[in-house]
């Protein structure tokens, strides 16, 4: 982790601009104006329960289906059959899908012709490390192997903007620890913008720089993650006095019992000294307790 910390002071730009975006599939929305940004060399963390819409937008920015409402552009311009835009960006998803006679070496061959910054020795690193047999077709791959394809992919096309739909969900949890570990330490050496998706909140949560949750369609959270780890609390104690401290914050998920209440909000850095003075028990909250309270809200909603 401590590699983003050593990496160099890089100008912040727009990569990526999303306003509200809605997509509807017949009567179904799948994504409800949604707007946020992505900048220059960031690694942000699109987080959500699965069906919550991450995939749709991740398939929007990349340039795979073109949004019922609103905008998207990437490097200032729509990605929709873009091929300029679509070359920098790389898009690994988890269900990506290859020609029946494809084996592993003709994948990669087809990428270092499809990424101007592909990275050929890097790609043959990697696949030794995931240990892929490259004669193999894709079809007679384990769903661990296939996941690791992704992943090399991703990281050897060093593509200015890449995304990660949840590529590693058939990796063990070592491999899965293999695949971060390699991914802020390529980021460090050649920082870029990079999306990762996942449910897996608490194993990436160090990774992240930016924050997004995505519940039901709806951005419900977009925020610095330092920002956010220090914003989020849960605060428990009488009723009456939980009330008046959270009553003008943004609450996330709340319990009443007995004349107590427990609330989880958002509010500013100094709140939970002034809600000790009070008399209140305050802890902090995980993001992936933050991203589980804000879909709960959203239930309600």
């Amino acid at each position: 982790m401590n590699a983003l910390e050593n990496r160099p002071s890089l100008r912040a730009a727009e990569v990526g601009a999303v306003r509200g975006v809605g997509k509807r599939y017949g009567k179904f929305t799948a994504v409800d104006e949604v707007s946020f940004s992505l900048r220059a060399h960031a690694v942000y963390g699109l987080l959500g329960r699965n069906g919550a819409g991450k995939s749709t937008l991740m398939r929007m920015l990349a340039g795979h289906a073109q949004p019922t409402t609103g905008s998207v552009a990437v490097f200032g311009e729509n990605p929709f059959e873009n091929d300029e835009v679509t070359r920098r960006i790389c898009f690994a998803a988890e269900n990506q899908v290859y020609p029946d006679a494809f084996r592993i070496k003709d994948v990669l061959a087809a990428a270092r012709l499809l990424y101007p910054d592909w990275d050929q020795a890097y790609a043959d690193d990697l696949v030794e490390v995931f240990d892929l047999p490259v004669d193999r077709r894709i079809g007679k791959l384990s769903r661990g192997m296939r996941s690791a394809v992704g992943i090399v992919t991703g990281l050897a096309s060093r593509a200015p903007l890449t995304m990660f739909d949840e590529p590693y969900l058939g990796l063990d949890a070592t491999a899965r620890q293999l695949f971060y570990g390699r991914l802020i330490a390529d980021y460090a050496e050649n920082p870029r913008t990079i999306l990762l998706s996942t449910h897996l909140i608490d194993e990436v949560s160090g990774l992240l720089e930016h924050v997004l949750v995505i519940d039901r369609g709806r951005l419900v959270i977009d925020e610095e993650a330092e920002a956010l780890r220090g914003r989020a609390i849960s605060v428990s104690g009488p009723t009456d006095t939980v009330e008046k401290f959270t009553y003008a914050m943004t609450r996330l998920h709340e319990e009443q019992l007995m004349g107590r209440s427990r609330v989880t909000v958002l509010g500013d850095a100094d709140d939970p000294q002034h809600a000790r003075v009070l008399g209140l028990d305050v802890e902090s909250v995980s993001l992936q307790d933050l991203v589980v309270k804000s879909a709960m809200t959203g239930e309600r909603r």
